[in-house]
């Protein structure tokens, strides 16, 4: 029996366990600084935070999703982002990642989202291909950049001019 249900604060050390397995699999397991504290305040305790659906095969946890909203101006509505989504590997093949997927376009329709969004790892062929084959479109004309801590404290520090 699978299920799909919305994520508890008593769930926060095995949703951190699962980002881990994910962070692993994703070959950046050094990356992962988060731990079940800061986890559970921006999880459980910010109610504009990041909302966590686990799925679950007879009781037992066999994925995770967590995501939130973003907004997209050209709509001029709110869109889901999922940041991570994530199916144990002895579990995969069985449809699972397919049903959380559906489940977000649920909730993205019942909250009268735009758009679901994600990022995938190029290497990671298997669920590139299940992406396209469910209707999903990379978005390959746009580059992804990001801010970590250090240059965000840097632009801030940073006067008028200085290069």
């Amino acid at each position: 029996m699978f299920t799909i249900r919305k994520a508890h604060p008593q769930d926060t050390s095995l949703i951190l366990q699962m980002i881990r397995e994910l962070a692993d699999f994703e070959q950046l397991l050094d990356q992962v600084v988060a731990d079940e504290k800061t986890l559970h305040e921006s999880l459980f305790v910010d109610p504009k935070g990041p909302e966590v659906l686990i799925a679950e095969e007879n009781g037992r946890a066999v994925g995770f999703v967590l995501f939130f909203h973003n907004f997209s101006t050209f709509l001029g509505r709110k869109g889901i982002y999922i940041e991570d989504l994530y199916v144990r590997p002895e579990c995969r093949g069985k449809g699972y990642g397919e049903l959380i997927l559906k489940e977000i376009c649920r909730l993205a329709k019942s909250r009268n989202c735009g758009r679901v969004e994600w990022w995938v790892l190029d290497w990671n062929e298997r669920a590139v291909n299940f992406y396209k084959k469910i209707g999903a479109i990379p978005m390959s004309e746009w580059t992804v950049f990001r801010m970590t801590e250090e240059s965000i404290d840097q632009l801030i520090h940073k006067t008028r001019g200085e290069k």
